[in-house]
């Protein structure tokens, strides 16, 4: 038998460089390193650091007095009017293209007026012909408006694009009102003064006289309810600003007490009509006692009356 040798042939090892080393050739972007020359930014980037970091830690100074020159700048800017010069030029240029573009003021509409002049109003408001209306302060037109005389309040708003509406709440008159420097006020219910122009034309309103005597509504509503005082009332006197004189016909003048005086108006009531102390010629009827009254005569005779035989 003959002995055959097969002869194998022996496989050739997978080369580990094959599909391996292929992937392994290939380098993604990330691990891409650049080469060649840097770019522009990154070189004045470092160089910017590189500046920076010098000076801060080999020149401080330089620093500091680099800033403190920058301020002085600043301020120098602003204290020379610079900066306010150049935002009213802006402001300017802005008013001028709204203006062009339709939004300059051209009407003011006036409502609830009825004795403040339209002038007055148009002055106070302060808005200039074909100012922007965006620019139109209305709140300080407001409080500027309710420092006019009758002005108790004012609406003032915008109607774009080139109105503005004005409301006004005027003071309502309650009295005239001398005051101790002999001025004549018209005044309101509260005792608020309203104005010393034009008092004549409220001369059918009740007058008031006296130190404090502006605030009277409670004793002018007290005598409206009796009929024969207010028939024979002409004036109201404030006296040391704590109680009343009333002035009636021909000056006859009755002097009410501090407190109670309401009572006293009921029985200077029953003094007129049941008694006719109006016709006994008197001057001065004084009221204020508890138990009596005191009568003073034109003659300058005085007579006294218990209280108790009045009524």
């Amino acid at each position: 038998m003959r002995s055959v040798k097969i002869d194998r042939k022996t496989a050739q090892p997978r080369s580990k460089s094959g599909r391996g080393s292929a992937r392994a050739s290939r380098k993604t972007p990330a691990q891409a390193k650049p080469f060649g020359r840097r770019s522009r930014p990154e070189r004045l980037s470092r160089a910017w650091r590189a500046l920076t970091g010098w000076l801060l830690f080999r020149r401080p100074m330089l620093v500091l007095s680099g800033v403190l020159l920058l301020a002085a700048f600043v301020v120098a800017l602003f204290a020379g009017g610079y900066v306010h010069r150049a935002f009213a030029a802006v402001d300017t240029a802005t008013a001028t293209t709204l203006d062009d573009a339709g939004f300059g003021i051209s009407k003011v509409h006036l409502a609830g007026n009825q004795r403040t002049p339209a002038e007055s109003i148009i002055a106070a408001l302060g808005f200039e012909p074909g100012q922007s209306i965006f620019g139109a302060d209305v709140q300080t037109a407001r409080l500027r408006l309710k420092k006019l005389p009758w002005v108790a309040d004012a609406d003032v708003r915008r109607r774009y694009p080139d109105d503005i509406s004005v409301r006004i709440v005027e003071k309502l008159p309650f009295a005239v009102w001398q005051a101790p420097d002999r001025k004549v006020w018209v005044v309101e219910r509260d005792g608020g003064l309203i104005t010393t122009d034009g008092v004549d034309e409220f001369r059918r309103l009740p007058i008031l006289a006296g130190a404090g005597g502006s605030n009277a509504a409670d004793i002018v509503d007290a005598v409206a309810t009796h009929r024969a005082v207010t028939a024979r009332i002409r004036a109201y006197r404030r006296m040391e600003e704590r109680r009343w004189d009333l002035i009636l016909d021909d000056g006859v003048v009755v002097q009410l007490p501090e407190t109670g005086w309401s009572k006293e108006l009921d029985a200077l009531e029953h003094l007129i009509i049941d008694k006719g102390v109006l016709e006994r010629d008197v001057t001065v009827v004084d009221m204020r006692a508890p138990q009596q009254y005191f009568l003073t005569l034109k003659s300058g005779e005085k007579k006294t009356e218990p209280k108790g035989n009045a009524a």
